[in-house]
């Protein structure tokens, strides 16, 4: 379609939600049925980055679009909001988190009054949201004591989520002083999974690695490493050696079904060695 445009967008998605017109089964969709498609196109999104494909980035972020799109259609039709409310509402937020960049009305801060510290505008960020969320609860006249670690999802990935709970928490300055008392707590934590092992309790082991794989997400945020990339980085690696031990093997003859575990490592570590 050339000269595509957002309305464009609208108007197709408008159609395919028509109970008449549409397509049934974009009819048959719910806020709450679309989410796991929502959650697997920023996934996509975040594996074509990752994999520097352009193209697939292009396709992919369409995807993400449409679910934006798809949500706030269905919000219009049920008397809500409509999309232009929606961005309106990112629009307005982004000039109130950027005071360094923006004054009250949206126009540009003077190049000498702005704030060019990363960390003071990090700080100032997490103020303002502080002050939306405790806005929310007024508005919404939510009777009980909001959580001081309030506002992290529940639906993000398990890693993510470790890390921006301990995020919170060290906001308040409850956070060790440095990378190497955090390894210190994961040595710790690891002591306490091969313990746990050896009472054979299956609950207890599962809390103990729980314990062990928060101290590791405090620890890749200490180091300034977001953890759900790096284990997807670290899968990865995985899985390029074991296609190759497999190949490496199937040089020598061998197949995995019938390779033994020693034959397999000193396949494994043929392969380490060859690497770059």
């Amino acid at each position: 379609m050339p000269n595509a445009s957002i309305d464009s967008l609208l108007s197709l998605m408008a159609t395919l939600r028509d109970p008449i017109r549409g397509c049934p089964w974009d009819v048959a969709q719910t806020p709450a049925s679309i989410v796991p498609f929502t959650i697997e196109e920023a996934y996509e999104v975040a594996d074509a980055v990752d994999r520097a494909d352009d193209d697939d980035l292009r396709d992919e972020l369409g995807d993400l679009l449409l679910q934006v799109v798809f949500q706030a259609r269905m919000a219009e039709e049920a008397g809500k909001f409509a999309f232009a409310d929606v961005v309106e509402s990112i629009v307005a937020k982004l000039i109130r988190r950027h005071p360094h960049i923006f004054d009250t009305e949206g126009n540009p801060v003077p190049a000498d009054k702005r704030v060019y510290d990363a960390h003071a505008v990090d700080l100032a960020w997490q103020r303002i949201k502080a002050e939306e969320r405790a806005g929310k609860v007024r508005r919404n006249s939510i009777p009980r004591r909001e959580s001081p670690l309030h506002g992290v999802p529940l639906v993000l990935p398990a890693l993510t989520r470790a890390e921006k709970i301990s995020r919170k928490a060290a906001s308040y300055g409850f956070d060790w002083p440095d990378a190497r008392d955090v390894i210190a707590k994961v040595r710790e934590e690891a002591d306490e999974v091969e313990e746990s092992l050896g009472q054979g309790d299956p609950e207890a082991v599962a809390e103990e690695i729980g314990d062990l794989l928060f101290s590791v997400a405090n620890l890749a945020r200490h180091a300034g490493v977001d953890p759900e990339e790096a284990l997807r980085r670290g899968t990865r690696k995985f899985e390029r050696r074991f296609e190759a031990m497999a190949e490496h093997l199937a040089g020598q003859g061998h197949s995995l079904s019938s390779s033994a575990l020693p034959v397999m490592e000193a396949a494994w570590q043929a392969v380490k060695r060859k690497e770059p």
